[in-house]
């Protein structure tokens, strides 16, 4: 397992939610990971790094808008922290692939954090020096961390996709494995409904 993040906590402990925006190849296999994630309220497909103020499925497959395939989640802070949304995310892609992840190819595909304030953009910064530094993956991590202002909802056929379709091939064979491998890493983490599940 990759280091827990040494990182000082950006969320605001006040608020009952916050989001956080993560690209890290199909936003499939992300959302299905972190819908599992006890205090996350809500992981939802989209787009965002584009500069088009509207997109489509389409539009974003050409790679030509700009936008990566994310998962949006907002979530409790005081069940979970960005700090561990971090660690997870980390554990459950490779970061050090350039706009690739397993078959899916593309700058679509690319792994990011999309930032929603300086103190998030500090802490993504921090923990993926410290996991350069630690030597945590074989190479060197290529996770961009951008601005997070311009996030488009992916179209509704898109959303809990792999909790909707688990006997599709692409599921069975990308986003199941990556599930299975967050519960088994962070079994403290998980909704109670998961943790029933996985018994």
């Amino acid at each position: 397992m990759i280091p827990k993040p040494q990182i000082e906590n950006p969320d605001d402990l006040n608020a009952k939610t916050v989001e956080a925006i993560f690209a890290g190849g199909c936003f499939w296999c992300i959302e299905g990971v972190f819908e599992q994630i006890n205090g996350v309220h809500d992981a939802e497909s989209g787009y965002a790094g584009g500069d088009s103020k509207t997109t489509t499925y389409e539009a974003v497959c050409t790679g030509a808008t700009g936008h990566a395939e994310v998962v949006r989640l907002t979530y409790d802070p005081n069940k979970v922290s960005f700090a561990t949304l971090l660690h997870i995310f980390f554990s459950a892609h490779d970061p050090t692939t350039l706009n690739r992840q397993g078959p899916d190819s593309g700058t679509q595909y690319r792994s990011a954090i999309f930032y929603k304030n300086d103190k998030q953009k500090a802490a993504a910064e921090t923990y993926i020096k410290q996991l350069d530094e630690a030597k945590a993956f074989a190479n060197p991590i290529v996770t961009t961390i951008e601005n997070g202002d311009h996030y488009i909802p992916a179209e509704q056929y898109h959303q809990d996709f792999a909790r909707l379709h688990p006997t599709h091939g692409y599921i069975m064979q990308q986003s199941i494995p990556k599930a299975n491998k967050i519960c088994k890493m962070f079994p403290d983490q998980l909704k109670e409904a998961v943790k029933e599940a996985n018994k």
